[in-house]
């Protein structure tokens, strides 16, 4: 297996109020159980409140300000879904310039649901290809972007998903990228060493 590959591997889990919980919970364990070392980020101290659809669930802790994250102190960033929580990120422009930072350095992006707003927000998914639930399609239209509707689509450096059903394809995808791309630093750092 190669599930030991991102032990250690930085990732930034970034939400707001009203995420979808599943979506929050799930792929945190996935990460965990790889060995990722995963920093809930938020713009809002404290706790943020997760969503089980439509009524308000569990109460998370916050490790990070989003004030105070640095893109560049992570080596991967993964978005939960929740229209409430990803129309709350979109707009703002600290995370935007977060994802934007982590997509520009060609680190990988995780996103499921409602999240892929965010990455529409910030100007990224031009001549991208991804999928998300079916009701934010026109968006990323709009934004130059290839939706298709498939349980999880990978594109170079993103892994996306529609909804809470695809979790296992999406858990399954993401901690593969991240796998790959932990890879790929390593390589690069033994390159430049043995020069």
């Amino acid at each position: 297996m190669t599930h030991h590959k991102i032990d250690g591997m930085r990732v930034a889990v970034l939400v707001a109020d009203d995420f979808e919980q599943a979506e929050f919970t799930e792929p945190i364990k996935a990460l965990k159980q790889a060995g990722a070392s995963v920093v809930v980020v938020s713009p809002q101290a404290g706790q943020v409140t997760g969503m089980n659809h439509d009524e308000k669930a569990d109460r998370f802790p916050v490790d990070l300000l989003l004030d105070n994250a640095n893109p560049d102190d992570f080596d991967a960033v993964m978005l939960p879904g929740g229209a409430l929580n990803a129309d709350s990120l979109r707009v703002n422009p600290k995370a935007q310039e977060f994802v934007r930072k982590i997509d520009q350095s060609g680190r990988p992006i995780a996103a499921i649901c409602h999240a892929p707003w965010l990455l529409v927000s910030a100007g990224c998914v031009k001549g991208r290809t991804l999928t998300s639930y079916y009701t934010i399609q026109d968006d990323i239209r709009n934004a130059g972007g290839n939706w298709v509707d498939k349980e999880m689509v990978r594109d170079k450096n993103w892994v996306t998903s529609r909804s809470p059903k695809d979790l296992p394809a999406f858990n399954s995808a993401m901690v593969t990228l991240f796998c790959e791309s932990r890879e790929q630093a390593t390589q690069k750092t033994q390159n430049v060493i043995s020069m």
